[in-house]
């Protein structure tokens, strides 16, 4: 079963038990899913293409509570915390920064390269979804200096 049918059919469990912040989530999720239908790519949606709209939606919702809290709106922020754990039910296991570092290790020591440049597409290709970008980029500068 693909994202949108998981998503709409736990959309309708959502609206049929009454969780309201679940069935938002979700429908924000089927809008975005919908809209990259539309957009023209003249092809299916794939599992790259899943993610990308899974983790974008978590980096939107980030950003969020990051402004929310500046601005003492910690309602706010719990309220994107909760939907960023809705979203995060769809996305592969998250990896551990120990197992990432192993990883990216064995990555580059493959690669027989320290640059940045070429490592970093490897890398990416490898742990996308399963750790954030920003955690990955920080460890493989740590493992290349």
């Amino acid at each position: 079963m693909g994202l949108k049918e998981t998503i709409t059919q736990d959309l309708t469990n959502s609206m049929k038990s009454g969780d309201k912040l679940k069935t938002e989530t979700l429908r924000m999720l089927r809008a975005q899913i919908l809209e990259f239908e539309k957009s023209g790519a003249g092809r299916e949606m794939n599992a790259d293409d899943d993610m990308k709209i899974l983790l974008s939606s978590v980096k939107k919702r980030k950003d969020s509570i990051e402004m929310y809290e500046k601005a003492n709106r910690n309602d706010l922020a719990e309220k994107e915390m909760k939907e960023i754990e809705i979203v995060q039910a769809y996305l592969p296991k998250q990896m551990s920064r120990e197992e990432a570092e192993a990883v990216i290790s064995k990555i580059i020591a493959d690669a027989g390269t320290k640059e940045l440049s070429k490592v970093m597409p490897l890398v990416m290709k490898e742990l996308k979804g399963k750790l954030e970008g920003k955690v990955i980029n920080e460890i493989v500068k740590t493992k290349i200096a």
